[in-house]
């Protein structure tokens, strides 16, 4: 029988809408090509810029990190400010711009999902689109073996998160305690923030959650390191017996200062939860599409113990991936948002993109840009040693710590950065370190270059204002 066409394929294929449609991503390119490099502002906007942003942390109660509000323009690597200043964006909304600025296919299915009737989807109203991010979400989590039977899709990585945590306190009740590991960032939610291991991010906050925390993986003692984690683990299971529900998994610490685990250590792990039956979560919100692999939890060949995996920042719509043993009763998990439709539309763009292929194992893109940037930092220590050590993080999760490390440094030489063109940011606790998120898919190596020159100029400033030469 021959289908009806529906309204909205005969719109989508309006000659007027195909010619708009064309006419915009001809423009977006052309005016695109006006942003060559980093630029400084327009002197003639800097009052104007000053007063908005004055007013902007006055109605949000706080300052911002930078004086950056973006005009909301920007092309591959380089993002527009409102004060007419042209960045190379290296952190990219702390990884969630995966594409860049600006990207001409990304601008293309924009303008399809602002075309549809709502502006966001949920509980009661989804399309079909969403059916197909997360089958598209699922297989690629599932490529190496892992039974990942289900996808959730939610709005924040932190509701990921706490969908999570539903999940296993559901599946293992009457448990009603979580092991994590020191140096974690979970959320910060009030759930989260007792997983997340930062005092700071607790205070005033009532406590919401029981967690126990065993040591992080040290890459300068992985054989002792192992051993001590274990006894620790061992420690809190036999003293709490059967009443921890899950371990949340941060296979590569992000907010902790980018230190990657070990394909051992976490074998080890894994495998005394296992035989405690604790569920395994594998936090991947930040850690998503940036390792050798799409997923961590394959880089680092752990697709046999993945319960619940939870995915966010270059995702666009952020979800909740779990095996059917987890499946949740009625209610459990529900919400009125999924995500915007033009989120959800390019969440599967960037997906699609993974993959594509080219971007991942050993000769990928993200392994490209990894070993770029390590011989860069190298060249930049062999000159001046006292300036730079690095490489830390894993694949296209890249820092480095300035000088000694200490946070009013890193600040300073963010700071210098931002003002000479590279938007970066800082993570880790007792050593701060400068990070880079770079927007993997797109990046070229002359951008990298680009920012390496001006980091070698940046750490110069510094060192000159510190007054030792970087000592």
């Amino acid at each position: 029988m021959k289908k009806i066409p529906l309204a909205s394929e005969a719109f989508a294929d309006d000659p007027r809408v195909v010619r708009a449609r064309a006419q915009l991503g001809e423009a977006l390119r052309d005016h695109g090509r006006r942003l060559e490099g980093p630029r400084p502002p327009d002197a003639a906007r800097a009052a104007t810029y000053r007063e908005t942003l004055e007013r902007f942390s006055q109605v949000r109660g706080g300052s911002l990190f930078y004086p950056y509000l973006g005009s909301g323009f920007g092309s591959g690597c380089l993002v527009e400010l409102a004060d007419g200043s042209v960045k190379l964006d290296m952190i990219c909304g702390i990884g969630v711009h995966y594409l860049g600025h600006g990207d001409p296919a990304l601008a293309d299915r924009l303008v399809d999902a602002a075309l549809q009737d709502t502006v966001m989807q949920g509980n009661l109203q989804q399309t079909e689109a969403s059916l197909a991010l997360s089958t598209a979400l699922r297989a690629l989590a599932n490529r190496n073996g892992a039974t990942l039977d289900h996808c959730f899709l939610t709005t924040s990585g932190a509701m990921a998160n706490e969908n999570a945590l539903k999940l296993v306190f559901h599946r293992h009740r009457p448990a009603d305690r979580v092991l994590g590991f020191t140096g974690a960032f979970a959320g910060r939610t009030l759930a989260l923030s007792q997983i997340t291991d930062n005092p700071a991010y607790r205070v005033g906050l009532p406590p919401a959650l029981a967690v126990d925390f065993v040591p992080f993986f040290d890459a300068r003692d992985p054989a002792g390191s192992t051993e001590r984690t274990l006894a620790a683990l061992r420690g809190h299971l036999d003293r709490h017996p059967g009443r921890h529900a899950a371990m949340v998994l941060e296979l590569v610490q992000g907010e902790g200062g980018y230190y990657p685990g070990d394909p051992a250590f976490f074998a080890a792990v894994v495998g005394l939860l296992r035989e405690h039956e604790v569920a395994i979560v594998f936090d991947e919100i930040q850690t998503f599409g940036r390792t050798h692999s799409p997923f961590a939890f394959q880089h680092f060949g752990l697709d046999a113990f993945a319960d619940v995996v939870t995915v966010g920042k270059a995702s666009q719509v952020c979800a909740t991936l779990f095996s059917d043993a987890y499946r949740p009763g009625p209610g459990l998990i529900s919400q009125t948002f999924t995500g915007s439709t033009s989120s959800i539309a390019a969440a599967r763009l960037v997906v699609e993109t993974m993959t594509g292929g080219g971007l991942f194992g050993e000769r990928g893109r993200v392994a490209q840009v990894a070993q770029r940037f390590a011989d860069g930092f190298a060249a930049l220590s062999q000159a001046h040693p006292d300036r730079i050590r690095g490489p830390h993080g894993l694949g296209a999760m890249i820092a480095f710590t300035p000088f000694d490390g200490r946070k009013e440094t890193t600040r300073r030489v963010l700071d210098e950065l931002f003002e000479r063109g590279v938007v970066a940011f800082s993570t880790g606790g007792a050593v701060s370190r400068v990070r880079f998120l770079p927007p993997v898919a797109v990046i070229r190596d002359d951008d990298i270059d680009r920012v390496l020159g001006i980091l070698g100029d940046a750490l110069a400033a510094v060192a000159t204002a510190r007054g030792d030469g970087g000592a």
